[in-house]
């Protein structure tokens, strides 16, 4: 059976099927059970990530999408991973956040979210959440609470190379700026971010960066 385009792990799980049906050890098994079970966890998460897209395109929500990152939390929270957890439990709060506006509902998946992300290492699912934190933080009126997450968060996406990521934060901090008074500070960032955008391709975000313009009245 050909390898080409698999997934290692389905590839390994593989080889202690035939390690157990033609080498007679059967222990390696349970080690084939773990593979499959994180490659399902992948899968829904994956899975999930592109109904997210879908509803940022449509504006209209897959019922299946809150069930997939539930299930990816699940079988990572089995496995031990803590970086699986983290990120998928991300998803669970963004969909709550974003899609239902259920601040109160989201709050929770965040906040275990931070915890696992920063246990882990996950620099990158951090600075997701940090920024989701922000938009919390932004409805509640805590503006100066809402600017510490997000520049953290920005701060982490540069540190990681991660462009677009910083162009789309950048305008979060343009609409604390302007809900400051700060109209110049406003239109610096949203400057520097429509030059990040252009630079890595980020055409989304780039639209983003001219509705902020009309929202805050600097096109």
């Amino acid at each position: 059976m050909t390898t080409v385009g698999l997934d290692a792990r389905l590839v390994r799980a593989q080889e202690r099927y035939e390690q157990a049906v033609f080498g007679g050890d059967a222990k390696p098994l349970d080690e084939a059970e773990r593979d499959l079970a994180a490659l399902d966890a992948d899968v829904a998460l994956t899975r999930g990530r592109i109904l997210h897209a879908r509803f940022i395109d449509t504006g209209s929500e897959d019922p299946a999408e809150l069930p997939l990152f539930e299930r990816a939390a699940g079988i990572y929270r089995e496995l031990g991973d803590a970086r699986g957890e983290g990120e998928s439990l991300f998803w669970v709060g963004a969909v709550h956040q974003v899609i239902r506006q259920d601040q109160a509902t989201a709050a929770p998946a965040f906040a275990r979210a931070r915890e696992l992300a920063t246990a882990a290492g996950d620099e990158l699912t951090l600075s997701y959440v940090l920024r989701h934190l922000c938009f919390a933080e932004q409805a509640a009126g805590r503006v100066d609470a809402a600017r510490q997450l997000l520049t953290e968060s920005t701060r982490l996406r540069r540190k990681l190379s991660f462009t677009a990521g910083v162009a789309a934060n950048l305008i979060g901090l343009a609409d604390l700026a302007a809900s400051d008074g700060d109209r110049e500070a406003a239109r610096e960032l949203l400057d520097e971010a429509a030059g990040l955008a252009a630079g890595s391709g980020a055409n989304g975000v780039g639209r983003w960066i001219e509705q902020a313009r009309d929202r805050l009245g600097l096109a």
